[in-house]
Formats: structure tokens, C-alpha cells, sequence
């Protein structure tokens, strides 16, 4: 019976130009996605190419000097812009700390419209004020971005709804239901095998048109081929879970209309109410302290400081003494009194930043917990992470670039507290920054899908309809 059912199934699907028209569908979706997509990947990379080639540029410059002045030439430059200053290289001449977007960053646009890909610590720079917020405006994020992660969360189901909302009661309302009654097959073996076989059929349509996307595009199949794996098998994996939920609404409902609203019900639960509750929750459980009264604790914890550097600097140097001198006659400038002063501001401001990111990092756990509850966000997630564009990442981004800036501005801290001069041999010596994704294994979270999918799958075929065999197709 099953051959008979994946012949006739086949010439039904393509006289009704299902097949074409789906795969058409799909190529045209899938293409605009990933042009999108592709598009606001080479305005990332433009954008930090931009700032490593004026960096080069400035360096380049500042070679020359330190060239000019080793040779005892006169420099054509203010005092307090030369060189050899510390403060001069670690303030004009930063580098650029920045987040490079993976091969498949075009997948999903993610959290990457949201922050900054680079960032140039400087030595008088305040960590707590890095440039790692939005970055933005409210209308780009209200509308989203139609990239490959939109058109598998949001569309992708939609047109599974339309192929498959009405296999059985399209039978019941034609008529045709009780001659097939007649045959010794199951209803609901007859329609998994049906549901079955269009899965099969959008399966490979999808693996074709998405394969045909991305050799027209470039992509490098030979280096990324496990991301592009794992992006099939999650994408594979939602289109299994909503023909299951297709299976089970057409057993239990009689009507194709009422097919059709209970599964857009069900779009509308699983992908816009779900992760809006979710959202809601973390938020009324873990509310984020006003960015507001957090910036001005900060303009007064560092007004208090100003008032007292020099006693700041005092008690700085008597607990760290490798940073002083022995001449007395020395004067203390600006920038020792500064630096002194931002470390005990650093300090005093740990409660609070503190405060602010275990609230964020509440809400990430209680969303990463609460994730199971709505299928859409699972994939959604789990496509950010393939890409490079999820939350994780660009806090692991903050994480890295934070620790550089600390590098940065300790290996200037000697050099600015004895009055040492920089050599263009010390220039070899900078730290430098090299930004490394984690691991990703995203076969956990479809292996999840799976397993709801099939139980979903058991209990519409374990458990009984309230009406027996001969009411189900009457």
C-alpha cells in the first residue's frame, strides 16, 4: 500500500503543482534571505576594514616619526604628540579589538544589528562605558531582518500549514473518505503515509533550492561544511515537527477550515507568544537597574574621586609600589593621578556594574531554561550560534575585549608612573588581539526536537479518538 500511496501521491502533488511551485517558492526565499543576509555581512567586515586601514595608516605615521627621532632629525610635531610618549601610543594609536564574522554570519542577523563589532581600548579609557550597547534605531529593530533564520522560524511552517492542513478532511469533504473506509488499511496509517511522503518531497526540495543558494552565493563548502550540515539537520528537524503537529490536527478534527485555524493557532503559540511570555517573565523576575541612575552613581563616584587624587595617588603608590620612584624631585602629572584615581573608581564601581550584569545573566539563564517551551526559539537560537550572531557570542566578544583592555592599559602603567620614555623596540611588544568563537554544538537542542516531535508522533497514535472508526470518516 505504501507504493501505491508514494506513487499516487507523487502525480497528485505534481498535477496540483505543489512540487513546482514550492521549490520555486522556497529558492526565491531562500535567495533573498541569504542576499540579505550577505549584504549585512560585507557592511560589517567594510566597517572594520575601515578602521584597521586608518589605524595602518596612523601607524605608518608614527613610525616615521619614531624613525626621524632615533636619527636625532627634528620632528614637525607639538611635544605632547610625539612618540615617545606613552600616552600617546596607548591613547592615539589603539588597536582595533574587533569581532570578525564567521562564513555563515549570513545565516543570522541575530544580536549582530544590536552591538559594535569593534572596539579600540585607549590607556584613560573607561572600561564600564565600552561602546557595547545598541547600536541601532528602535524602527530596525521593530521590523527585524529577513535573513535564512526568519524564513525557517517564521515562513517555512506557514507553508507546511498550507501543503498539509487538510489531507484527510479534504477526503471526508469530497466524498472519497468512505471508499477508502472500504480498503484494509488504517486512516491513520493511510494519512501518516501521506503526511509522510510530502515531508519526504519538502525535504528534499528544501536540501536542493537551499544547496543551489549557497553555490551561487560562494559559499565554501569545503570549510564549512559542518555548520552547513548542522543548518540542514536543524531546519530538517522544525519541518518534522510541524508535520507532526499537521498529523495530529488532522486525526483529531474533522473541518479543513478549523485544520487550518488550529495550526495557525498553533504558529501563532509556538513563534509570537511563547518568546514574547518568555520574554515578559525574565523581565518581571529580573528587572535590569535604570541605565539612567546607574550612569549618574558613576559621574559621582568619579567627581568624588577628582576631588582627592592626589591623596588617591598617595595611598596608590604605597600599596603598589613597583610603580614609584626613588627621585623625589619628580613631579607628578595628569595622567599618574589619573590612572590612580580610575583604579579606585574601578573598584567602587564593581557592586554596581556588577549588579547590572547578574540581572542580565538572570534573565539569559531563565530564557535558556524556559527555551524548551517554544520550538521556534530553539531553532532560532541554536541558528545565531551556527552564524556567530547570538547573545553568547557577542557576550564572550565583551568578555575577550575587556581582558585585552586591561592588558593594554597595564603595559603602559609603568612606563606613565616612573616618566619612562617609548621606543620604537617596545612597539614590537604590544599586546595584541586575536578574537576566538567557542565551540558550538548545536545537535543537542535538535536531538530535542526530535524527541518531542516523536513523542508528540506516539501519542496521537497510542492513544484513541473519542469516536469510533465508522464516525471518524461519516
Amino acid at each position: 500500500m505504501l507504493k501505491y500511496n508514494f506513487k499516487y501521491e507523487w502525480l497528485l502533488l505534481i498535477r496540483k503543482r505543489w512540487i513546482q511551485v514550492l521549490t520555486i517558492l522556497l529558492f526565491i526565499l531562500f535567495g533573498f534571505a541569504v542576499y540579505n543576509g550577505t549584504q549585512k555581512v560585507d557592511a560589517r567586515n567594510a566597517s572594520i576594514s575601515s578602521a584597521i586601514n586608518e589605524f595602518k595608516m596612523e601607524e605608518k605615521k608614527m613610525l616615521v616619526q619614531f624613525d626621524s627621532i632615533e636619527k636625532g632629525f627634528k620632528v614637525n610635531t607639538s611635544s605632547w604628540l610625539l612618540p615617545t610618549r606613552p600616552i600617546v601610543i596607548g591613547n592615539l594609536h589603539p588597536r582595533v579589538v574587533n569581532m570578525p564574522a564567521k562564513s555563515t554570519a549570513f545565516i543570522s542577523t541575530g544580536q549582530s544589528d544590536m552591538f559594535a563589532h569593534y572596539v579600540q581600548p585607549i590607556v584613560t579609557g573607561d572600561d564600564s562605558t565600552m561602546n557595547f550597547k545598541e547600536m541601532t534605531s528602535p524602527v530596525q529593530l521593530l521590523f527585524g531582518s529577513f535573513d535564512l533564520t526568519f524564513v525557517t522560524v517564521y515562513l517555512l511552517p506557514l507553508l507546511i500549514i498550507a501543503f498539509s492542513f487538510n489531507i484527510l478532511a479534504s477526503e471526508r469533504e469530497s466524498g472519497s473518505l468512505k471508499l477508502l473506509a472500504s480498503q484494509p488499511i488504517n486512516i491513520r496509517t493511510w494519512v501518516l503515509q501521506k503526511l509522510g511522503l510530502r515531508f519526504f518531497w519538502l525535504v528534499i526540495a528544501i536540501i536542493i533550492t537551499l544547496s543551489l543558494v549557497f553555490i551561487v552565493f560562494g559559499f565554501d563548502f569545503k570549510t564549512s561544511l559542518t555548520s552547513f550540515m548542522a543548518l540542514l539537520s536543524i531546519i530538517i528537524t522544525y519541518t518534522l515537527f510541524w508535520f507532526v503537529l499537521a498529523f495530529a490536527t488532522n486525526i483529531w478534527i474533522k473541518s479543513s477550515a478549523k485544520n487550518a485555524i488550529t495550526l495557525i493557532g498553533f504558529w501563532i503559540l509556538f513563534v509570537l507568544l511563547s518568546p514574547s511570555l518568555i520574554n515578559q517573565i525574565s523581565n518581571t523576575l529580573y528587572p535590569i537597574p535604570s541605565r539612567i541612575l546607574m550612569l549618574n552613581e558613576m559621574r559621582s563616584i568619579k567627581a568624588e574621586a577628582t576631588k582627592k587624587q592626589d591623596e588617591i595617588l598617595d595611598n596608590f603608590l604605597r600599596d603598589h609600589p613597583e610603580y614609584a620612584t626613588n627621585d623625589s624631585t619628580q613631579v607628578r602629572g595628569f595622567y599618574q593621578k589619573y590612572m590612580a584615581t580610575q583604579q579606585l573608581i574601578q573598584d567602587e564601581l564593581k557592586p554596581l556594574l556588577s549588579e547590572f550584569d547578574s540581572q542580565i545573566n538572570n534573565q539569559h539563564k531563565l530564557v535558556n531554561a524556559s527555551i524548551w517551551l517554544s520550538p521556534a526559539l530553539i531553532v532560532q537560537n541554536s541558528l545565531n550560534r551556527i552564524a556567530g550572531t547570538s547573545t553568547e557570542d557577542y557576550q564572550d566578544f565583551k568578555r575577550q575585549s575587556l581582558t585585552f583592555s586591561k592588558e593594554w592599559r597595564n603595559f603602559f602603567k609603568p612606563m606613565m608612573f616612573k616618566d619612562e620614555k617609548f621606543k620604537k623596540s617596545d612597539y614590537k611588544n604590544l599586546p595584541k588581539f586575536e578574537f576566538s568563537y567557542a565551540n558550538v554544538n548545536t545537535y543537542g537542542k535538535t536531538l530535542g526536537l526530535v524527541i518531542l516531535s516523536s513523542l508528540i508522533l506516539f501519542l496521537v497514535l497510542v492513544l484513541k479518538p473519542r469516536k469510533n472508526q465508522i464516525e471518524l470518516i461519516s
